[in-house]
């Protein structure tokens, strides 16, 4: 049997941008990307903290080191520049594995949406 756990979370980063015009996804900065275990075209779930709007999307790669978070496409609706969200992603284990893996988590600076 296996189970869907939680793979990775990037705890409370700043959105910057919101591009209504654009194909769709989310750009996160590539150092939070490295930082929180996710590639680029992962599935994820983006939790607003300000209004409690949850979506799915995916991740496009951002300038490293700029703390660049933009929702694009429909997601531009859900969410403004200067709300607060969780990224998160899950991955499919094995019943027994699931039991002592251990989810990357990270908790970047949410003004400058820089690890610190």
């Amino acid at each position: 049997m296996q189970i869907e756990v939680l793979k990775s979370k990037i705890h409370r980063v700043t959105v910057t941008d919101a591009d209504l015009d654009y194909v769709g996804s989310i750009t996160i900065d590539e150092d939070l990307m490295d930082a929180a275990n996710i590639i680029d075209g992962e599935k994820v779930q983006v939790l607003n903290v300000n209004n409690g709007e949850r979506l799915e999307t995916y991740v496009i790669k951002g300038e490293r080191g700029s703390g660049y978070i933009s929702l694009n496409g429909p997601a531009a609706r859900r969410v403004l520049p200067g709300d607060i969200v969780i990224v998160v992603s899950y991955c499919l284990l094995d019943f027994e594995e699931a039991k002592t893996f251990e989810p990357t988590v990270i908790f970047p600076d949410s003004k400058t949406n820089k690890l610190v």
